[in-house]
Protein backbone atom coordinates (compact mmCIF):
# COMPACT_ATOMS: atom_id res chain seq x y z
CA UNK A 1 0.00 0.00 0.00
CA UNK A 2 1.32 3.18 -1.18
CA UNK A 3 2.32 6.25 1.49
CA UNK A 4 -0.82 8.24 0.55
CA UNK A 5 -2.85 5.47 0.97
CA UNK A 6 -1.70 5.18 4.48
CA UNK A 7 -2.53 9.32 4.35
CA UNK A 8 -5.68 9.49 3.42
CA UNK A 9 -7.21 6.28 5.18
CA UNK A 10 -5.31 7.09 8.70
CA UNK A 11 -6.85 10.74 8.49
CA UNK A 12 -10.04 9.69 7.12
CA UNK A 13 -10.50 7.16 10.00
CA UNK A 14 -9.20 9.73 12.79
CA UNK A 15 -12.15 12.50 11.30
CA UNK A 16 -14.58 9.35 11.89
CA UNK A 17 -14.22 8.96 15.40
CA UNK A 18 -14.82 12.70 16.72
CA UNK A 19 -18.16 13.89 16.86
CA UNK A 20 -19.17 17.24 16.38
CA UNK A 21 -20.42 17.56 20.05
CA UNK A 22 -16.47 16.79 20.81
CA UNK A 23 -15.22 18.88 18.79
CA UNK A 24 -17.27 21.62 20.08
CA UNK A 25 -19.27 21.60 17.19
CA UNK A 26 -23.02 22.68 16.66
CA UNK A 27 -24.84 18.97 15.34
CA UNK A 28 -26.76 20.92 12.35
CA UNK A 29 -29.81 18.30 11.54
CA UNK A 30 -29.82 14.64 11.98
CA UNK A 31 -28.96 13.89 7.83
CA UNK A 32 -25.21 13.56 8.43
CA UNK A 33 -23.71 11.72 5.96
CA UNK A 34 -20.38 11.01 7.93
CA UNK A 35 -20.23 9.42 11.09
CA UNK A 36 -17.63 11.99 12.79
CA UNK A 37 -16.68 15.33 11.32
CA UNK A 38 -16.95 16.50 7.72
CA UNK A 39 -13.96 17.57 5.83
CA UNK A 40 -14.64 21.20 6.19
CA UNK A 41 -15.60 21.00 10.05
CA UNK A 42 -11.78 19.70 10.33
CA UNK A 43 -10.60 22.49 8.29
CA UNK A 44 -12.16 25.17 9.93
CA UNK A 45 -11.10 23.40 13.28
CA UNK A 46 -7.54 23.48 12.20
CA UNK A 47 -7.26 27.07 10.63
CA UNK A 48 -6.55 26.32 7.23
CA UNK A 49 -8.85 26.08 3.79
CA UNK A 50 -11.21 23.47 3.02
CA UNK A 51 -9.32 22.55 -0.04
CA UNK A 52 -6.02 22.42 1.43
CA UNK A 53 -7.08 20.03 4.26
CA UNK A 54 -8.98 17.74 1.25
CA UNK A 55 -5.43 17.75 -0.17
CA UNK A 56 -4.15 16.81 2.90
CA UNK A 57 -6.75 14.33 3.40
CA UNK A 58 -6.39 12.30 -0.56
CA UNK A 59 -2.39 12.06 0.58
CA UNK A 60 -0.42 15.37 -0.64
CA UNK A 61 1.27 16.24 2.91
CA UNK A 62 4.67 16.39 1.57
CA UNK A 63 4.63 19.96 2.44
CA UNK A 64 2.49 20.83 5.32
CA UNK A 65 4.55 22.04 8.08
CA UNK A 66 5.01 21.76 11.93
CA UNK A 67 2.09 24.19 12.37
CA UNK A 68 -0.49 22.66 10.02
CA UNK A 69 0.45 19.35 10.84
CA UNK A 70 -0.16 20.35 14.48
CA UNK A 71 -3.50 22.20 13.72
CA UNK A 72 -5.03 19.54 12.38
CA UNK A 73 -3.55 16.68 14.92
CA UNK A 74 -5.00 18.91 17.57
CA UNK A 75 -8.62 19.15 14.83
CA UNK A 76 -8.77 15.41 14.98
CA UNK A 77 -7.85 15.16 18.68
CA UNK A 78 -4.88 12.76 17.99
CA UNK A 79 -3.26 11.35 21.17
CA UNK A 80 0.78 11.42 21.53
CA UNK A 81 1.09 7.60 19.33
CA UNK A 82 -1.66 8.94 16.89
CA UNK A 83 -0.01 12.37 16.61
CA UNK A 84 3.66 11.04 15.87
CA UNK A 85 2.46 8.71 13.57
CA UNK A 86 0.88 11.61 11.78
CA UNK A 87 4.46 12.98 11.92
CA UNK A 88 5.88 9.97 10.58
CA UNK A 89 3.74 9.24 7.62
CA UNK A 90 4.37 13.12 6.52
CA UNK A 91 8.42 12.32 6.64
CA UNK A 92 7.38 9.22 4.56
CA UNK A 93 5.77 11.27 1.99
CA UNK A 94 8.23 13.95 1.84
CA UNK A 95 10.70 11.01 1.64
CA UNK A 96 12.95 12.48 4.82
CA UNK A 97 14.08 10.22 7.50
CA UNK A 98 12.58 10.03 10.43
CA UNK A 99 14.21 11.56 13.61
CA UNK A 100 15.64 8.54 15.05
CA UNK A 101 19.02 7.72 15.55
CA UNK A 102 20.44 5.03 13.13
CA UNK A 103 19.05 1.55 13.60
CA UNK A 104 22.64 -0.82 13.88
CA UNK A 105 22.60 -3.97 12.75
CA UNK A 106 24.39 -7.05 13.67
CA UNK A 107 24.52 -9.30 17.52
CA UNK A 108 23.46 -7.46 20.44
CA UNK A 109 26.10 -6.23 22.44
CA UNK A 110 27.27 -8.10 25.30
CA UNK A 111 26.78 -6.07 27.74
CA UNK A 112 22.87 -5.68 26.76
CA UNK A 113 22.67 -9.46 27.07
CA UNK A 114 24.40 -9.25 30.69
CA UNK A 115 21.67 -7.10 31.84
CA UNK A 116 18.72 -9.08 30.45
CA UNK A 117 20.67 -12.38 31.85
CA UNK A 118 20.91 -10.97 35.26
CA UNK A 119 16.64 -10.04 35.51
CA UNK A 120 15.99 -13.51 36.85
CA UNK A 121 12.63 -13.09 39.02
CA UNK A 122 10.93 -11.98 35.72
CA UNK A 123 10.36 -12.93 32.59
CA UNK A 124 12.01 -10.44 30.08
CA UNK A 125 12.83 -10.14 26.02
CA UNK A 126 13.86 -7.76 23.42
CA UNK A 127 11.86 -7.25 20.57
CA UNK A 128 12.53 -5.47 17.23
CA UNK A 129 9.54 -3.42 16.04
CA UNK A 130 8.66 -6.07 13.63
CA UNK A 131 7.87 -8.04 16.85
CA UNK A 132 10.48 -10.69 16.37
CA UNK A 133 12.00 -11.93 19.67
CA UNK A 134 16.03 -11.47 19.33
CA UNK A 135 16.63 -12.68 22.91
CA UNK A 136 15.26 -13.23 26.10
CA UNK A 137 16.31 -14.25 29.95
CA UNK A 138 15.73 -17.64 31.00
CA UNK A 139 11.90 -16.69 32.34
CA UNK A 140 11.22 -15.33 29.27
CA UNK A 141 12.08 -18.13 27.19
CA UNK A 142 10.13 -20.09 29.81
CA UNK A 143 7.14 -17.48 28.83
CA UNK A 144 7.17 -17.32 25.14
CA UNK A 145 8.19 -21.14 24.50
CA UNK A 146 5.16 -21.98 22.32
CA UNK A 147 6.23 -18.70 20.10
CA UNK A 148 10.27 -19.55 19.79
CA UNK A 149 11.04 -21.33 16.37
CA UNK A 150 9.86 -25.00 14.84
CA UNK A 151 10.83 -26.02 11.69
CA UNK A 152 7.64 -24.54 10.11
CA UNK A 153 8.74 -20.93 11.91
CA UNK A 154 12.51 -20.45 11.68
CA UNK A 155 11.71 -17.28 13.91
CA UNK A 156 10.89 -16.28 16.72
CA UNK A 157 8.05 -13.21 15.66
CA UNK A 158 5.12 -12.65 17.98
CA UNK A 159 2.61 -11.75 15.24
CA UNK A 160 3.60 -14.52 12.93
CA UNK A 161 2.86 -16.95 15.94
CA UNK A 162 -0.70 -15.04 17.00
CA UNK A 163 -2.39 -15.16 13.74
CA UNK A 164 -0.61 -18.21 11.27
CA UNK A 165 0.30 -20.53 13.74
CA UNK A 166 -2.74 -23.23 15.41
CA UNK A 167 -1.72 -22.44 19.17
CA UNK A 168 -1.74 -18.60 18.59
CA UNK A 169 -4.78 -18.07 19.50
CA UNK A 170 -4.92 -20.24 22.62
CA UNK A 171 -2.35 -18.63 23.49
CA UNK A 172 -3.50 -15.39 24.06
CA UNK A 173 -6.92 -15.15 26.16
CA UNK A 174 -7.74 -12.12 26.01
CA UNK A 175 -7.51 -12.38 22.30
CA UNK A 176 -9.18 -8.69 20.85
CA UNK A 177 -7.16 -7.22 23.06
CA UNK A 178 -4.41 -8.79 21.68
CA UNK A 179 -5.16 -8.60 18.33
CA UNK A 180 -5.58 -4.74 18.70
CA UNK A 181 -2.15 -4.47 20.48
CA UNK A 182 -0.11 -6.41 17.76
CA UNK A 183 -1.58 -4.63 14.93
CA UNK A 184 -1.35 -1.07 16.43
CA UNK A 185 2.67 -1.94 16.87
CA UNK A 186 3.17 -2.84 13.60
CA UNK A 187 1.04 -0.44 12.23
CA UNK A 188 2.95 2.30 14.23
CA UNK A 189 6.25 0.55 12.82
CA UNK A 190 5.02 0.71 9.69
CA UNK A 191 4.95 4.51 9.59
CA UNK A 192 8.07 4.51 11.37
CA UNK A 193 9.95 2.26 8.77
CA UNK A 194 8.27 2.77 5.43
CA UNK A 195 10.81 1.29 3.60
CA UNK A 196 11.72 -2.12 6.05
CA UNK A 197 11.42 -4.64 3.42
CA UNK A 198 11.14 -7.47 6.41
CA UNK A 199 8.24 -5.38 7.84
CA UNK A 200 6.35 -5.00 4.35
CA UNK A 201 6.87 -8.73 3.76
CA UNK A 202 5.33 -9.92 6.92
CA UNK A 203 2.40 -7.15 6.85
CA UNK A 204 2.04 -8.50 3.51
CA UNK A 205 1.99 -12.22 4.66
CA UNK A 206 -0.25 -11.45 7.36
CA UNK A 207 -3.07 -9.47 5.32
CA UNK A 208 -3.03 -12.45 3.02
CA UNK A 209 -3.27 -14.99 5.04
CA UNK A 210 -5.34 -14.23 7.92
CA UNK A 211 -9.07 -12.13 7.88
CA UNK A 212 -8.69 -11.31 11.50
CA UNK A 213 -5.80 -9.19 11.11
CA UNK A 214 -6.48 -7.52 8.09
CA UNK A 215 -10.04 -6.09 9.66
CA UNK A 216 -7.71 -5.04 12.46
CA UNK A 217 -5.47 -3.63 10.08
CA UNK A 218 -8.03 -1.42 7.84
CA UNK A 219 -8.75 0.47 11.39
CA UNK A 220 -5.54 2.24 11.08
CA UNK A 221 -5.29 2.41 14.81
CA UNK A 222 -1.23 3.46 16.55
CA UNK A 223 -0.34 2.66 20.10
CA UNK A 224 2.74 3.90 22.57
CA UNK A 225 3.32 0.11 24.24
CA UNK A 226 4.93 1.00 27.64
CA UNK A 227 3.15 -0.30 30.25
CA UNK A 228 -0.09 -2.28 31.00
CA UNK A 229 -1.30 -5.89 31.81
CA UNK A 230 -1.27 -8.83 29.52
CA UNK A 231 -2.49 -12.27 30.00
CA UNK A 232 -1.31 -15.64 28.50
CA UNK A 233 -2.41 -19.53 28.62
CA UNK A 234 -0.03 -21.24 28.95
CA UNK A 235 0.83 -24.76 28.09
CA UNK A 236 2.27 -25.81 31.48
CA UNK A 237 1.12 -23.60 34.16
CA UNK A 238 -2.12 -22.50 32.84
CA UNK A 239 -3.80 -18.63 32.49
CA UNK A 240 -1.13 -16.30 34.15
CA UNK A 241 -1.78 -12.42 34.18
CA UNK A 242 1.08 -9.85 34.54
CA UNK A 243 2.05 -6.70 34.46
CA UNK A 244 4.31 -5.72 31.83
CA UNK A 245 7.04 -2.43 31.80
CA UNK A 246 8.65 -1.81 28.25
CA UNK A 247 11.45 0.09 27.75
CA UNK A 248 13.18 1.67 24.56
CA UNK A 249 17.19 1.00 24.59
CA UNK A 250 18.63 4.06 23.61
CA UNK A 251 22.05 2.49 22.54
CA UNK A 252 20.14 0.54 20.52
CA UNK A 253 17.69 2.51 18.35
CA UNK A 254 14.09 0.67 17.02
CA UNK A 255 14.71 -2.34 20.41
CA UNK A 256 12.27 -2.20 23.14
CA UNK A 257 13.36 -4.45 26.27
CA UNK A 258 9.86 -5.35 27.67
CA UNK A 259 9.97 -7.22 31.28
CA UNK A 260 6.70 -8.86 33.41
CA UNK A 261 6.31 -8.95 36.79
CA UNK A 262 3.48 -9.61 39.54
CA UNK A 263 2.67 -8.59 42.73
CA UNK A 264 3.90 -10.79 45.63
CA UNK A 265 0.97 -12.68 47.24
CA UNK A 266 -1.36 -12.78 44.18
CA UNK A 267 -2.11 -16.20 42.29
CA UNK A 268 -0.20 -15.00 39.23
CA UNK A 269 3.06 -14.48 41.31
CA UNK A 270 2.38 -17.97 42.46
CA UNK A 271 2.05 -19.16 38.73
CA UNK A 272 5.19 -17.32 37.96
CA UNK A 273 6.71 -18.89 40.51
CA UNK A 274 5.77 -22.26 38.80
CA UNK A 275 7.00 -20.79 35.15
CA UNK A 276 10.16 -20.75 36.78
CA UNK A 277 9.97 -24.18 38.45
CA UNK A 278 9.01 -25.54 35.27
CA UNK A 279 11.74 -23.61 33.65
CA UNK A 280 14.72 -25.06 35.67
CA UNK A 281 13.01 -28.68 35.74
CA UNK A 282 12.88 -27.89 31.67
CA UNK A 283 16.44 -26.50 31.56
CA UNK A 284 15.12 -23.68 29.63
CA UNK A 285 18.10 -21.81 28.10
CA UNK A 286 18.49 -18.39 28.18
CA UNK A 287 17.00 -17.87 24.13
CA UNK A 288 19.47 -14.72 23.47
CA UNK A 289 20.37 -13.84 19.30
CA UNK A 290 19.28 -17.13 18.16
CA UNK A 291 21.11 -17.22 14.69
CA UNK A 292 18.54 -15.89 12.31
CA UNK A 293 17.04 -13.70 14.72
CA UNK A 294 19.33 -10.75 15.33
CA UNK A 295 18.79 -8.75 12.62
CA UNK A 296 17.19 -5.55 12.81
Amino acid sequence: MSTESDIREFLASRRAKVTPQQAGLPAYGGNRRVPGLRREEVALLAGVSIDYYIRLERGHIAGASEEVLDAVAGALQLDDAERAHLYDLARAAAKRPARRAKRPRGPLPDSVLRVLGSITDSPAFIRNGRLDILAANQLGSALYSPVFPTPTAPTANIARFQFLDPFGHDFFPDWEESVNTTVSLLRTEAGRAPHDSELTGLIGELVTRNEEFRTAWAKHNVRLHHTGRKSFRHPAVGVITLDFDAMDLPAQPGLTLTAYSAAPGTPDHDTLQLLAAWAATENAEPATQPSDQHKR
